[in-house]
């Protein structure tokens, strides 16, 4: 038992300090080489994206001009690399080893991505929701995704496993 509370407090070590900066569950995990790439990616896509302006900007309701700040074609790749550094934390962990797990984590980038794109131009109630806000808002839909998808595919696979059997 006791094994298995340290097991799942590895992993969620590994996950949340990826939350924190990506990069940071790989050097927990002493991929040092894999992490330090991470975080010189994270700080180089960050400052290049305006991300930390973007941010401020957010938090303060200045939407118009977080989105004059936003630097589209770098931003674009902070999902995926956020993403990755998650999951791939959670991996080195001992994570992830049931089929398809990744799934979730896959769609969340892809739909965070898409939430930034639209940024600029998505209302709701005639209130632009921004380059923060639309796309972490786009991440439960990402998640929810993903898991119909995975489970989608586990419901398959096993019934042409027992088909076939």
């Amino acid at each position: 038992m006791e094994t298995n509370l340290k097991e799942k407090s590895r992993k969620l070590e590994a996950v949340l300090w990826s939350i924190a900066l990506p990069g940071f569950g790989q050097l927990l995990n002493k991929k040092y080489v894999k992490g330090l790439t991470l975080m010189i990616l994270e700080f180089l896509i960050n400052v290049m994206g305006n991300f930390n302006q973007i941010i401020i900007l957010s938090f303060h309701l200045k939407i118009e001009e977080a989105i004059e700040q936003t630097n589209y074609m770098w931003l674009m790749f902070y999902p995926c690399l956020y993403f990755f550094g998650i999951w791939d934390a959670y991996k080195d962990a001992g994570g992830g080893k049931k089929p398809f797990a990744y799934l979730p984590l896959v769609f969340s980038a892809y739909f965070v991505t898409l939430g930034l794109i639209f940024s600029p131009i998505f209302k709701v109630f005639g209130q632009l929701i921004g380059p923060m806000w639309l796309p972490m808002l786009s991440l439960p839909i990402g998640l929810a995704v993903g898991g119909i998808i995975r489970w989608i595919l586990l419901k398959f696979i096993y019934r042409n496993q027992t088909n076939s059997t």
